[in-house]
């Protein structure tokens, strides 16, 4: 394409300048033409814009703005969540999914009942079952929906972001019309995203604790009785046992996010933590948005799918995201491996099956599971628990050596937790720690007078040191 304005003059303002000159979006929004008509840049990025029509070359705008506007729908906010919910269930709806019948709901009800009932005998914390449900693969969809909305939208938002960022403040009047259409269409891409990957989550999820994540209000335990049929049908057990033992596991999930306040937040803050520490600049999005739009057809589904499947959004990790990870693999870890050890302890006389199932599950979960790829798409982050035996094996040692009440007290507060190196070496957290002794009545009378205020010289003297902390999580 020849470029018949010439180099355009630095000397004052020019109708030929291009707005992005000197920026990252130079070659982007360039084309030999000039203003906001040196478009061409994008020509290879929409079939058939490139030298259509109009003086010097640059694309026909009205084609362009046509094709842009097929691939989106009004919304607000960074991500077209209308689209990215309908594109889920459009996905699960591809597959069979059935209406949960009420015999459904009533197994599922009773399964959770019976799993509290053992998990009394296992654990320090109370039930945290206030409801319980039983959702199809479109409900589960729509009913983890708020939550993938805090999970998700960050991303979004550093990507359109880090385009208008990249334009100098004198540009921005001439440019602000252009980079809203393409800040919608990179949320619109990014719904395409969203929208597949959560309709792959539906077709393979088990239960609203089945990522490690709470996806649903405290309290709220769910299973998806398809997907727990589907995966029964792999599995040398009776489909009852299956059940039951992800009762137990969901039941187990709901008393610990239920009764430790502060894990909830943890968990999701790390997750957003990560998200907003991705470092999209400007030329990334550039070099991106060309290599997957080039040759796309907006209106084919087919070539939408290639550009999902592109990964646009896998961006390399920054320092604060790789801290980030590491914190949230640490805690996945620890709620799976208490989980997977109350569950043990509350089926190891009751459920023959349950060491098979307790071993599959452990296989499921430490490969990944159905939730690695998803979070790898939604939000770059891959949601595995690597540690989980080693920290099933830290709660099952710390027991053993204090009791339950010592091993659920650990989760009063973060800064008690295990840390990575602690999962290292399992068996050795807090080893110096043993289970407090039993005072004789004449020591608890010493004790007794040293915290109304000591008694004679000897107040400071005895087996006081270290007594203030039993380690037990006692109030």
């Amino acid at each position: 394409m020849s470029n018949d304005s010439g180099n355009p003059s630095s000397d004052g303002p020019d109708e030929g300048q291009n707005p992005f000159k000197g920026t990252p979006f130079e070659q982007f929004f360039g084309g030999g033409a000039g203003g906001l008509g040196g478009l061409g840049g994008l020509g290879g990025m929409f079939p058939g814009m490139g030298g259509a029509g109009g003086a010097g070359g640059f694309p026909d705008l009205n084609q362009l703005f046509g094709q842009l506007q097929a691939m989106m729908q009004p919304y607000d906010g960074p991500l077209n969540w209308d689209l990215a919910i309908d594109l889920a269930r459009q996905a699960v709806a591809a597959t069979s999914d059935p209406s949960v019948s009420q015999r459904q709901k009533d197994a599922v009800a009773d399964a959770l009942r019976l799993a509290d009932h053992w998990l009394d005998e296992t654990t320090s914390f109370p039930s945290g079952v206030q409801t319980t449900a039983a959702w199809s693969r479109a409900e589960w969809v729509v009913e983890t929906t708020d939550v993938w909305k805090v999970l998700v939208e960050p991303v979004a938002a550093q990507s359109v972001q880090a385009m208008s960022g990249a334009v100098p403040e004198e540009a921005r009047a001439q440019a602000g019309p252009i980079l809203a259409i393409i800040g919608k269409a990179v949320g619109a891409m990014l719904a395409t995203q969203v929208g597949s990957g959560l309709g792959a989550l539906a077709s393979e999820v088990l239960s609203v604790s089945d990522t490690g994540v709470p996806l649903a209000k405290p309290g709220r335990a769910a299973l998806v009785p398809s997907n727990v049929t589907a995966f029964s049908s792999g599995l040398d057990i009776p489909e009852d046992d299956v059940l039951l033992y992800l009762a137990l596991r969901e039941a187990a999930h709901q008393r610990l996010f239920v009764h430790v306040p502060w894990l909830r937040e943890h968990v999701i803050g790390a997750i957003t933590d990560y998200a907003r520490g991705i470092e999209v600049s400007a030329e990334t999005i550039q070099s991106r948005l060309e290599e997957q739009m080039r040759g796309m057809d907006p209106t084919d589904p087919e070539s939408m799918q290639q550009l999902l499947d592109g990964g646009l959004f896998d961006m390399p990790k920054s320092p604060a995201q790789e801290a980030a990870l590491r914190r949230l693999e640490v805690v996945l870890a620890l709620v799976e491996g208490w989980v997977d050890e109350v569950v043990g302890q509350a089926t190891a006389e009751r459920m023959p099956t349950a060491g098979k199932l307790q071993e599959a599950f452990r296989r499921r979960r430490a490969a990944g599971g159905p939730a690695e790829q998803t979070f790898a798409t939604l939000v770059g982050l891959e949601l595995r628990p690597r540690r989980l035996r080693d920290a099933s094996t830290l709660w099952g040692s710390l027991r053993t050596r204090q009791g339950v009440e010592a091993r659920d007290g650990v989760w009063m507060h973060p800064d008690l937790l295990p840390t990575d190196a602690d999962l290292d070496d399992p068996l050795g957290f807090r080893e110096d720690a043993a289970a407090p002794t039993e005072l004789s009545e004449a020591d608890f009378d010493a004790e007794l007078a040293k915290l109304l205020g000591g008694e004679g010289p000897d107040a400071g003297d005895g087996p006081a040191e270290g007594s203030g902390d039993t380690g037990d999580g006692r109030q």
